[in-house]
């Protein structure tokens, strides 16, 4: 879980979205097509496989970078 950076092109799991009254559903999958840093926090855009066009802001958000072992083609 957020062991590192999140990047352009990495697959995620959101964990938790903890300050959205219409968050993303725990476990929903996405890739990151941009990050934008600001001083304390980052705002990350993604493409959630549901549809979804919702932002992430880390910290805040918790998610789950994933590993090629985790992808599943």
């Amino acid at each position: 879980m957020m062991s590192n950076t999140p990047k352009i092109g990495d697959r995620i799991r959101l964990i938790f979205m903890p300050n959205d009254p219409d968050p993303v559903p725990v476990g929903s999958l996405g890739t990151i097509i941009a990050v934008h840093p600001h001083h304390r926090w980052t705002q990350v855009e993604v493409d959630w496989d549901n549809g979804r066009s919702l932002m992430l802001t880390v910290p805040g958000d918790l998610i789950e970078i994933l590993g090629p072992e985790d992808i599943q083609s």
